[in-house]
């Protein structure tokens, strides 16, 4: 399954993709304008963007090439309402590897971003990930952690409070949320108790707990994960 970034400013049309994205398995962001969409596809490293064209503010030609001049070489599969072949040419010139045109169907886009997967290699099972931030790797296949090569001794709980974290990287992700996603939706868990287990996430795995890099905290509403230099 992969990372997918969702740049679309209709919030039923980003909602229903985003469902439909979700059960089919991958993990979904979306950002309601341009300016939003590139600096969370910085953030979250997607290994697809789904592209509306028509964004308020820098619209979606100009995310596709401040995307593309800044390094991200994920595929972008562009929505749009227009059906015009020189529209297509400049989007493909710029960088776009598949055209939606709307309306469309659920069925088609997901077999378009599973083409696209497929062809750019996006579909390898997370499980078999390594991630690296800082000085600290987790190897999600062997769920282990370690900090300057160092063993680090997570609770299972702990270590899917992290990787739900890390999954969402850049997002601020509520304590309701991270409840619902690492405990399930048992009525005797307290959203304080997330902050109890990131407390202890951050004793072990960040340089100074108490000034954290990151796992951030958003305040009255959750945490966010950074990489960090």
């Amino acid at each position: 399954m992969a990372r997918i970034l969702i740049v679309e400013d209709s919030a039923d049309l980003a909602f229903g993709l985003q469902r439909t994205l979700e059960n089919e398995g991958h993990t979904v962001i979306v950002a309601s304008d341009g300016t939003d969409g590139v600096s969370r596809a910085h953030a979250f490293v997607p290994q697809l963007v789904i592209l509306d064209l028509m964004l308020p503010g820098i619209d979606g030609y100009q995310v596709l090439q401040r995307l593309r001049d800044s390094g991200v070489d994920a595929p972008v599969l562009v929505l749009t309402a227009r059906s015009e072949e020189a529209d297509k040419v400049y989007g493909f010139r710029l960088g776009a590897d598949d055209y939606v045109t709307k309306p469309f169907s659920l069925s088609e886009l997901v077999a378009r971003v599973g083409a696209l997967l497929r062809r750019s290699g996006g579909t390898t099972d997370l499980a078999r990930e390594i991630i690296r931030f800082g000085d600290v790797e987790v190897n999600v296949a062997a769920r282990t952690v370690t900090k300057g090569g160092t063993p680090v001794a997570l609770s299972p709980l702990e270590y899917a409070l992290l990787l739900a974290l890390i999954r969402k990287a850049g997002v601020a992700v509520s304590r309701l949320s991270l409840l619902q996603e690492v405990w399930g939706h048992r009525a005797e868990v307290m959203t304080r108790t997330v902050d109890i287990h990131i407390a202890e996430i951050r004793r072990k795995i960040e340089d100074v707990p108490a000034e954290p890099r990151h796992i951030i905290t958003v305040r009255k509403h959750g945490y966010r994960f950074e990489r960090g230099a």
